[in-house]
This record gives C-alpha cells, structure tokens and sequence, in this order.
C-alpha cells in the first residue's frame, strides 16, 4: 500500500495512536494479519526502551490489535550505525504494512531502504532538518511521526547550565557525529549562537567509542571552569550509566568541576 493513499490518521490508528476508523472499517482490517517492523536506536536491555515497547503494546490491545491479528518484528540497534543499516536492511526485506521507528538514526536507515513503506517516528529531533520531511504541518513521502527536541534547544541547555554553576566559563558538548542528529552540527551551531551572548565558550567533542567517551570526561573535569553536555544521541543513551559512572569518578574532590547535564536522564543521575 502506497503512503499517499494511507490517510495520516490510519496509520497513526495501526501504530496504537487515537483511534479514529469507522466500525466497520475497522473490523474489517481487524480480520486481517497485519504486520509490522519495529527498530529501536538502544539496546534491548534499556529500561526506558522496554517501557516504551511496553506501552506501545498495551496501546495495540486496547485498539483490538492482539497476537491474533498482528505480527511484530523489532530489532535493536544498541547505538550503533552499522547495525541499524543491518537491521533496517532486514526488517524492510519483510515487507511490513508500517514500521515504528524509535530515535533519528533509525529513520535514516530506514529511508535509506523504502521510500513507500509507511514509516512513523518518535523522540526525533527537528525531522525537518533532518531531512525527513518537508513539511511539519504536511509530512509528505513515507513518513511521519511525533518530534521532541528542535535543535535552537540547544541555547536553554547552556543557560540551565550557567544558573546551575554562574562560573562556568567552557562548555563541552559530547556527541557522536555518526548518531547524533544531523551529526550534532545543528545543535552545536544553536549553542555557539546562545554562547556567544552568555560569554561562554564551547567546545565539541566527538565520540564515537567507549574510550573517547572516557577521554572528553576526563578533559572537562581537568578545567575547575568546565562544564558537559551530553547532546540527544542514541549512542550516549545506550552508554549513560558508563557515562554517569566516570563522570563521578573524574569529578575531583570539588562537585563543581564538571557539571553534567545529561538529557532524558535525570531519574539515573538522582539515582546516582
């Protein structure tokens, strides 16, 4: 079934959206098999992505979509670029009615395998500039779905920051260009631009294993004036509790000397 001939609000129904078929309509697709693809930017074992797939379920159910008339596919990227091309790659080749795509990353692969396949995103940052449609009031092509962040965001997180610690001076803001949105390009430029008011100078650090992680932590906490921020990357999300953890282990005697100010992660650092 093409995309343009799928109205917005069926899709979004199949997908365990606000329910808005005619009766018989849908009893009629209820009759039916209905597949579908899930891909996940983090590891299966993520606590907030099992609640998300669990929510996402228990949305289906109440829809009257059940094991019966539907059939799940989900893969797991864990953060990683090449594996989302993989498994993109694979869930695609199944030939799904829909697929759920969970993070930026995901998208992109996605697209890069279908362009008739309807796609429907979440927790995507700017899907306009990343590329993915044209339109937010329209969403033209294969896809569509729900944003969290826009990328001007950026300039509050430094400002959060700068009342949290008046003094800070230099913000390092930590990425991997691989799976951070539209390479973190975006998100940097919007805090150079909110820096540049504040007199603050930021720095960028690009990460793209566990032990460069390692290394950015450490040189921010060798500057008394420093401070981190940890953009919205699948990547860091399925590395936060190893980010948390040096982070406290670098921090110093003095709290102060790094400030880290992890985004989607305040229940781990409180718990922390």
């Amino acid at each position: 079934m093409q995309f343009d001939r799928l109205k917005r609000r069926e899709l979004i129904t199949l997908l365990g959206g606000a329910a808005a078929w005619p009766l018989a309509a849908r009893a009629q697709q209820l009759d039916r098999v209905q597949r579908v693809s899930v891909l996940m930017g983090p590891a299966e074992n993520d606590p907030e992505a099992q609640s998300e797939i669990a929510a996402f379920r228990q949305g289906l159910q109440k829809l009257g979509w059940t094991g019966r008339n539907v059939r799940i596919a989900y893969r797991w990227a864990a953060g990683d670029a090449n594996r989302m091309q993989t498994a993109a790659r694979e869930l695609v080749a199944l030939q799904p009615d829909a697929i759920l795509a969970v993070t930026s990353p995901p998208v992109a692969a996605l697209l890069g395998e279908t362009r008739t396949i309807p796609i429907v995103f979440t927790r995507v940052s700017d899907p306009v500039a990343s590329g993915f449609v044209s339109n937010l009031a329209k969403p033209d092509g294969n896809v569509t779905g729900f944003t969290t962040y826009e990328f001007s965001l950026a300039g509050k997180w430094l400002q959060l920051l700068k009342d949290v610690v008046p003094s800070i001076a230099r913000i390092t803001l930590m990425f991997n260009p691989a799976t951070a949105p539209v390479g973190g390009s975006d998100f940097l430029r919007s805090a150079e631009v909110a820096a540049s008011s504040m007199g603050i100078e930021v720095k960028a650090a690009p990460v793209h294993d566990v032990a460069e992680i390692e290394r950015a932590i450490v040189a921010v906490a060798g500057d008394a004036n420093g401070g981190l921020i940890n953009l919205p990357d699948v990547f860091l999300v399925a590395h936060r509790e190893l980010t948390i953890e040096l982070t406290a282990r670098h921090r110093g005697a003095d709290d102060l000397s790094i400030s880290l100010f992890c985004i989607e992660w305040w229940p781990d650092v409180l718990r922390g």
